[in-house]
């Protein structure tokens, strides 16, 4: 059996997990961030959570097989360094990677958390029986993995599957640095409740509120939601027709409301392919609840093997 570290780094909390090849947790130790008091401070916090693990079941630290880290934001995976770190003040190429590797002497990798939760479900959940799986995130932002053959493509600089920034509506809604109309601005999580707020106020506390209102005749929502399916099936085809998927994996705060939408995505996304595509890319719903610090021990299993 072969056991590896990761780690779920955030804004808010840190996250730290014994895990082995199967995805099975053997100890974990959280705490805050505390991102306030800057990168090296984070960083201890990350070495002493790794020293507290009881690593009894593998015979110590020098039992584990690497390290692997997920972080939000673009990550330049081939420095090992955090490109954005807008939830993590000062980690824009901090070098994580290389304080951890030289104080346990492991191999150390980071990516982006979307990545690491795509290679979760292609190695252990949805998509495990399928040679390539896109997998997408669709809540506060949205976020994309391709992985093949158990290995995440990240790119040349990391930002391979950075989908949210693609551009879905021309001169449409601007969020943040992202480019106008994009993704993101458009059909996340975030934009759905940002547009049913202005259509109906106090009414949508969040985006299933939208999808609620909408299955109630709203005509607002209704419009609202149509948008969301039409765009994220042009997402989805978009994507289908570049690397043709032998399936995707959706998940993510948005899609807590699937029943209300999942078949009419599914019906719309299939008439936008070629009709050799058409029925061939199953639509799969994510099946790894902690996804997170799971998919980021899977990082340096699928980097090593």
């Amino acid at each position: 059996m072969k056991y590896y570290i990761g780690i779920d780094l955030g804004g808010t909390n840190v996250r730290t997990l014994l895990v082995d090849e199967h995805g099975e947790s053997y100890s974990e130790v959280k705490g805050p961030t505390e991102c306030e008091n800057g990168p090296d401070y984070v960083c201890d916090k990350i070495i002493k959570q790794i020293e507290s693990l009881d690593t009894s079941v593998c015979g110590g630290l020098q039992g584990v097989e690497g390290i692997g880290i997920g972080a939000p934001g673009p990550v330049d995976t081939e420095l090992g360094i955090m490109i954005m770190a807008s939830n993590l003040p000062g980690f824009e190429n901090y070098p994580v990677c290389h304080k951890l590797k030289e104080k346990f002497g492991l191999p150390t990798f980071i990516d982006n958390d979307a990545n690491v939760a795509g290679l979760a479900e292609a190695v252990l959940g949805a998509g495990k029986d399928y040679r390539t799986n896109y997998f997408i995130t669709c809540s506060t932002g949205v976020g994309g993995a391709f992985v093949v053959d158990k290995k995440l493509v990240s790119g040349g600089r990391g930002h391979a599957g950075e989908i949210g920034n693609m551009i879905l509506v021309p001169g449409g809604y601007k969020q943040g640095a992202l480019n106008p109309g994009a993704v993101e601005g458009e059909i996340s999580g975030t934009a759905l409740t940002r547009k049913g707020k202005e259509a109906k106020g106090d009414l949508v506390k969040h985006a299933g509120d939208v999808f609620k209102l909408a299955a109630e005749g709203d005509e607002a929502c209704q419009k609202i939601v149509e948008e969301f399916i039409d765009g994220f099936s042009t997402l989805l085809a978009n994507v289908a027709h570049t690397v043709d998927p032998h399936c995707f994996v959706l998940g993510g705060g948005v899609f807590k409301s699937k029943a209300y939408f999942w078949d009419e995505l599914e019906k719309r996304f299939n008439s936008k392919i070629h009709v050799g595509m058409r029925n061939h890319i199953p639509l799969l719903f994510k099946e790894i609840d902690d996804c997170g610090a799971i998919g980021a021990a899977m990082l340096p299993m699928s980097q090593l093997d």
